[in-house]
């Protein structure tokens, strides 16, 4: 099935009071396989289900009687201070869920003062993105299998004037991604990948009999460590890594001299039965110690979640899935929404937690954690 969205919805439906809301609409309105594109993860969705229920399982800890007349959601990160710690997250092909695509959400993320990270594979220039965000705009990179090429974006995205580079690694393949294949999606022609429309053209690999196409294919073209250095060498932007899950690659990337990493497994997207991100932050935090920025992205639906993800040593979160579907169903006003949303309710759970501000969450605010 092919689709070109012909929704420019700008308003937001009775009744919608959380990003599970937005979600139960957005199933109603985007055609079968769009949905199934991006709800699903791969193969039994395990990892993806295991993203949210491991926030369920965390029990939130509250004081009482605590001052919180002055308490306010600044942070700072990498050096920026930033209005809230929610971010939106890099979401590819946004022309397939509304008209405007990426340029709604980066008027949303203006309105709300968040940091958008633009995807690689948007459906309209990074230029033009970064044109509607005058403040933090980070832009996520793929590497692609020219090594020229990938640094014509890095290029691209310092003169666009974005702050940071989120460099995707866990994704050098697709996961076994059986809704989509079920739902027969395909990306249709229309929607293109803006950045990617110059690319030289693919080098035709002949594998003889034996080799893997996994192995002796696509993963002879995925970035490695040395990547990594070269694009430090290239480059005088922050560079966080994201798709870190185990300790020794956190430790590794300030080894590298790095300036962030994102906990993630995209999504619940490419290997099934790993652990959920939200698992893995604080034994990696406490590999980093407590300066080094880390992010958390995957399974956050609720302000809950956001301070559950503080409280065991993330910076800040990304939101992936909840801004698409805000997006498919009311357009600009909808992933304002969805952020404002987030951050009510993150406000409201800081209050009643009794921790005024960022740095007052830390693990005594869970039950079971010091």
């Amino acid at each position: 099935m092919q689709h070109t969205p012909d929704n420019t919805g700008s308003s937001i439906p009775p009744g919608t009071v959380c990003l599970e809301d937005y979600q139960r609409h957005a199933q109603k309105i985007l055609p079968h396989d769009v949905y199934e594109y991006l709800a699903s993860g791969c193969a039994d969705d395990l990892t993806l289900a295991r993203n949210r229920s491991a926030f369920d399982e965390l029990n939130i800890h509250p004081r009482i009687l605590t001052d919180c007349s002055n308490g306010n959601t600044s942070c700072r990160l990498l050096g920026q201070r930033m209005r809230h710690p929610i971010l939106l997250g890099p979401v590819a092909h946004q022309a397939l869920i509304h008209d405007e695509a990426e340029l709604a959400t980066a008027e949303a993320a203006s309105l709300m003062e968040a940091c958008m990270v633009a995807s690689t594979l948007s459906s309209v220039p990074m230029e033009s993105i970064a044109a509607k965000l005058p403040g933090q705009k980070w832009f996520q990179l793929y590497f692609h299998r020219d090594r020229d090429f990938t640094l014509e974006l890095v290029r691209r995205a310092e003169a666009a004037g974005f702050n940071a580079l989120v460099v995707t690694v866990d994704a050098p393949v697709n996961g076994a991604r059986n809704r989509i294949q079920r739902a027969g999606f395909s990306l249709p022609p229309s929607v293109v990948e803006a950045n990617l429309l110059d690319q030289p053209a693919a080098v035709q690999q002949s594998l003889s009999t034996g080799q893997s196409v996994i192995f002796q294919g696509l993963m002879s073209e995925a970035p490695t460590w040395r990547d990594i250095q070269w694009l430090r060498g290239h480059t005088s932007m922050p560079i966080l890594v994201k798709g870190v899950m185990h300790p020794a690659d956190a430790t590794k990337c300030i080894a590298e001299g790095l300036q962030g990493v994102v906990v993630s497994n995209h999504g619940g997207r490419c290997l099934d039965t790993v652990p959920a991100s939200i698992e893995m932050v604080a034994s990696i935090r406490a590999a980093v110690g407590e300066e080094f920025p880390v992010l958390l992205d995957g399974g956050v639906r609720r302000g809950t979640d956001v301070f559950k993800a503080l409280a065991l040593g993330a910076d800040a979160v990304l939101i992936g899935r909840p801004q698409a579907f805000a997006l498919a169903v009311a357009g600009a006003l909808g992933v304002a929404h969805m952020v404002k949303l987030l951050r009510d309710e993150l406000e409201i759970c800081m209050a009643l937690s009794g921790c005024p501000t960022l740095d007052t969450i830390g693990p005594s605010a869970l039950s079971g954690h010091r």
